[in-house]
């Protein structure tokens, strides 16, 4: 399989959906746990999917704060497809279109990929979707070829199923997932600028 900028080992990861993905984990693990630690994930992402419309509004400014609606709606029947998506950087996006025999989407999710689509900007942002959204499906070894696998002592790595990608963390350098968290603060503040209540 030949990917741009393969490294020795396996697939690339674009910085791009990198970051994306540090902010990703991170919206999902605030959404996961309420202030007593009972998991309301699925109660959370069923409202927020009630909230489309509303949410669509932050598609461009934090993209991963819509694109969990989706989360677990989607099936992926095409890896080469989907890996060589992850190689892409913002200003080069596949049309959703292109990604059609590659994966397949749940009758709910169906529903509210016309919603998005119908709006600006909504065939990219389905392509950015589905990118997330098999990234959270890797197994974790996959995934470290990508970074190089030097994440295996992550501090986070005993909290993490394997749907989860822990090793997308903040790299400390100040890059990624630091950009994923101001990122994730701004749509925070936008929120509760909008009504919504302070998450913990």
């Amino acid at each position: 399989m030949e990917l741009n900028n393969e490294k020795p080992g396996g697939m690339s990861i674009s910085p791009y959906f990198l970051d994306l993905r540090s902010a990703y984990q991170s919206e999902m693990d605030d959404l996961r746990f309420d202030s007593e630690g009972r998991d309301v994930l699925h109660q959370r992402l069923a409202g927020k999917r009630q909230e489309l419309a509303f949410l669509l509004q932050m598609m461009e400014l934090s993209p991963e704060m819509v694109a969990v609606v989706f989360h677990q709606g989607f099936d992926f029947t095409g890896r080469v497809v989907m890996d060589h998506l992850l190689t892409h950087d913002a200003d080069v996006f596949p049309a959703w279109s292109s990604l059609a025999g590659s994966c397949e989407l749940a009758p709910w999710a169906q529903d509210l990929a016309q919603i998005v689509l119908e709006s600006p900007g909504g065939d990219r942002f389905m392509t950015l979707t589905a990118g997330l959204e098999y990234m959270a499906g890797l197994p974790v070894a996959a995934a470290g070829l990508a970074l190089g696998g030097d994440e295996e002592d992550d501090e986070d790595s005993d909290q993490g199923g394997d749907d989860e990608l822990v090793i997308f963390a903040d790299d400390g350098e100040g890059g990624q997932g630091s950009d994923a968290r101001a990122r994730q603060e701004a749509g925070a503040d936008w929120l509760v600028q909008q009504g919504f209540d302070q998450k913990d």
